[in-house]
């Protein structure tokens, strides 16, 4: 972790095509991304200009967020700017935090380790002002829980697909 940035780093034990499959494949990733809800993937165009659509659902509540890919090199990198959304799909304030910033940059390397597949994700403000990246820094602790809970997931998946 950066002062300005995210890091969670994993290794998983399945070939990289396969650890590349549980972030491209509609249900592998609705499986993991959001663990503990509901997770919706309403559109997932994985190419630079494709987009992700997802909703989260909470019991009555929902949270939409929309990903743009910028860039996709097959089994070594997504790249993705990352939004809060309405239903329309339309970038907003994100309403459950505060100064929360408005664009995120999610970078997702993977590399061949050993006969596993090793794993990064970069998470950072993008074009965020001071505020902004304060609260993020603020919320810092609390996303490896979030991010190491799916990643256990894509653990659990793994092991399935590998039989």
């Amino acid at each position: 972790m950066t002062d300005t940035a995210f890091v969670i780093e994993r290794t998983f034990a399945a070939p990289r095509a396969l650890v590349w499959r549980t972030f491209t494949d509609k249900d592998l990733l609705s499986r993991w991304y959001g663990p503990g809800v509901e997770t919706v993937i309403h559109e997932l165009d994985i190419r630079p200009g494709g987009v992700w659509r997802t909703e989260m659902r909470f019991g009555e509540n929902a949270m939409f967020e929309r990903m743009d890919y910028t860039e996709v090199t097959p089994e070594a990198r997504l790249v993705w700017e990352h939004f809060t959304t309405d239903a329309d799909w339309e970038a907003i304030q994100n309403p459950r935090m505060p100064g929360w910033p408005k664009a995120l940059l999610a970078e997702v390397d993977f590399a061949d380790d050993g006969d596993g597949t090793s794993v990064r994700l970069t998470w950072t403000p993008h074009d965020a002002s001071a505020e902004e990246i304060a609260v993020f820094q603020g919320a810092m602790d609390g996303f490896g829980r979030g991010w190491g809970s799916g990643f256990d997931v894509i653990e659990e998946i793994l092991a399935e697909l590998q039989g």
